[in-house]
């Protein structure tokens, strides 16, 4: 089948008209603009448009949308709606194709050509694509100018003198839960199966084997690399009916694929979402990337792999962040700047990693989620290590100096990557210098400094490293000490850009990520968080409650009647009102209305703990039942 996956980036106009006009396959074309919720934009305009009007698009005038369309709160408002949408042509465009419409004469699958665009209102860039790519550009002429002025870096063999430009590559890995529609999973058995590890990297079957062996094949297509696709942690076996179909289907699945500049790597991260849901779809099968779409089970990660290189004036390049000799540091100075101030502005970063109540909720001890702000580099450098219970580790190949890169572990399949790029490498710029007039030596005692040991960079209160198991190694009192205490809630997280103004200001020193950017997605984020608690959070909770009904039985103890008497009051305390007291979800919806935030995170935390609570004395209380 000959098809047209891609336009290359930086393609010229001619040559893009010339291949369309040669694949009439492709009717549509799509501008795709990324608002502050991360969610992307998708039209179908006729391509005899875009053919005729190339330059339009171009220059942006070609495509509008408005505020209520895109989540610009504060920014596109109702009575000043008006936005544009400019292509970006500096990246790749992506053909996606849909084989449920297939062309009669051309026996073709009908294509619609995704570009990535800007969102501009009243002349200024707004999206989340312009964030990443404006920061990245402030980053690189501050980091130029930095390496000229001290050509000599610690534990780098690279001149920086001779340094002409900087290359910023990331790379994030997808994990997704596979079900077969409408079907309830058995959380005991899922949870069983996780403990015992009988899914990971196990063989795949049927429609599930079908579909990720399709998704490989179709994202090698258009040009991704795929490294790898295979079982995670989560599942459990399907069944085969009568009929020889496929049921019961509840897997967990993860591909990889290759590095990219940063901003590509984001537009990757979308396309593959979007091309994965599909092929699974197609074979019957229903995709979640919901951080926790199932409470007590493993969630899905999108570990997100920051790297930098150097290129040089002969053209070559150079991993900035790996050591002149690797068997003798961990990694150059660039390389302790860039992890020490990713760490240090961590509560500033950590509002677009984790913008979600189910991003939070997957954050918890026992699932391989980080936990702490913390990094691992290893007892020794000659020996690379991988710990997987920090926030972000070095991740280093002794036979591969092209290798070395710090792996975020706290971020989603819904986490806004383009935000989440731009603020850590703005933390990274700020690191970095600090770090380069230091020794490997003194960065290497400055990250592993104890708490209430003074230093020159990092927090004096604050432990940055550590080489043991985060989870089991520590108390939950230990960590708090040792790393901080992380946010319980949305409200909690957003509120970092208020508590720390210090570290705000080193993500919007480069103009990118300004306040009115910081304000609508933070408005957007506690909009969603207020509306998912009222309409999804609390009726789901309230339908617990209601479950938890006493049991009919002949043969009742002391101890079922104990039992019962504390569910029976800790329902009501959830769930039942009175003219003189009002429930804890009534409390909660209430400060939602009424907009106290910080009142309804308290009561948020508290309703999580007494769900728990219930959960835990119902099935104390059933299980004693004959």
């Amino acid at each position: 089948m000959n098809l047209l996956y891609v336009i290359p980036a930086n393609s010229k106009k001619e040559d893009i008209l010339e291949m369309l006009k040669a694949h009439p396959e492709i009717k549509f074309v799509s501008l795709v603009g990324v608002d502050m919720a991360g969610n992307d934009t998708d039209e179908k305009i006729p391509m005899r448009i875009f053919l005729k009007d190339i330059d339009d698009f171009y220059a942006g005038t070609a495509v509008q949308t408005d505020g209520s369309s895109v989540v610009l709160p504060g920014i596109a408002t109702l009575n000043n709606a008006k936005v544009d949408m400019p292509v970006d042509p500096t990246v790749n465009w992506f053909v996606d194709y849909n084989f449920e419409n297939i062309d009669d004469e051309l026996d073709l699958p009908t294509g619609t050509l995704r570009i990535p665009s800007f969102l501009i209102h009243e002349g200024k860039r707004v999206d989340s694509r312009a964030v990443l790519a404006d920061t990245l550009s402030y980053v690189k002429k501050d980091l130029l100018d930095l390496f000229h002025k001290n050509p000599k870096i610690s534990g780098f063999d690279v001149d920086g003198n001779d340094i002409v430009d900087i290359q910023f590559t990331s790379a994030t890995e997808l994990e997704l839960w596979v079900k077969t529609p409408l079907e309830e999973a058995s959380i005991e058995e899922l949870s069983a199966s996780q403990v015992l590890q009988e899914q990971y990297w196990e063989r795949t079957h049927g429609a599930v084997r079908t579909a990720l062996e399709q998704c490989v094949t179709e994202l090698d297509r258009y040009g991704l690399k795929v490294e790898m696709g295979h079982k995670e942690v989560g599942g459990m076996k399907a069944q085969i009916d009568e009929k020889g179909n496929t049921t019961h289907v509840c897997e967990q699945i993860e591909i990889d694929w290759r590095f990219a500049d940063a901003v590509q790597a984001a537009d990757n991260e979308i396309f593959v979402r979007t091309l994965v849901k599909e092929i699974f779809r197609f074979q019957g099968l229903e995709v979640s990337f919901k951080a926790k779409p199932m409470i007590g089970l493993a969630g899905n990660g999108e570990h997100t792999h920051i790297g930098m290189a150097v290129v040089t004036k002969d053209g070559k390049v150079h991993n900035a962040f790996t050591a002149a000799d690797q068997k003798k540091d961990f990694m150059s100075a660039i390389g302790y700047g860039a992890i020490m101030g990713l760490l240090k502005n961590y509560e500033v970063i950590n509002p677009f990693v984790s913008a979600t109540n189910d991003s939070l909720n997957r954050l918890k001890p026992g699932f391989e989620a980080p936990i702490c702000v913390v990094t691992s580099l290893g007892t020794d450098p000659s020996v690379p290590s991988r710990n997987r219970t920090v926030l972000a580790g070095l991740i280093r190949d002794l036979t591969n100096p092209y290798a070395t890169r710090f792996e975020l572990r706290a971020c989603n399949p819904y986490s806004n990557t383009y935000l989440v790029l731009a603020a850590a490498y703005s933390a990274a710029l700020d690191g970095i210098e600090a770090a380069v007039s230091h020794t490997t030596a003194e960065l290497l005692k400055e990250l592993s400094k104890k708490p209430g040991e003074d230093g020159f960079y990092l927090e004096k209160d604050r432990a940055y490293r550590s080489e043991h198991n985060v989870f089991e190694d520590y108390s939950e009192e230990e960590r708090n000490e040792l790393f901080g205490t992380a946010p319980a809630t949305v409200w909690e997280n957003m509120q970092n850009f208020e508590n720390f103004p210090e570290k705000k200001a080193i993500i919007t020193k480069g103009g990118a990520m300004r306040d009115q950017i910081i304000e609508a997605f933070k408005d957007g984020a506690l909009l969603r968080w207020k509306t998912e608690l009222i309409s999804r959070i609390i009726p789901e909770n309230r339908d617990i409650v209601r479950k938890a009904k006493e049991v009919e039985c002949d043969f009742v103890t002391d101890q079922d009647a104990y039992n019962w008497n504390k569910i029976s009051g800790l329902r009501a305390y959830l769930a039942k009102d009175s003219i003189d007291e009002k429930s804890l979800f009534t409390l909660l919806t209430n400060a939602l209305n009424e907009g106290d935030y910080a009142t309804a995170s308290g009561l948020q935390v508290e309703m999580y703990d007494k769900i728990e609570e219930l959960k835990s004395l119902y099935d104390e209380y059933t299980r004693n039942i004959i």
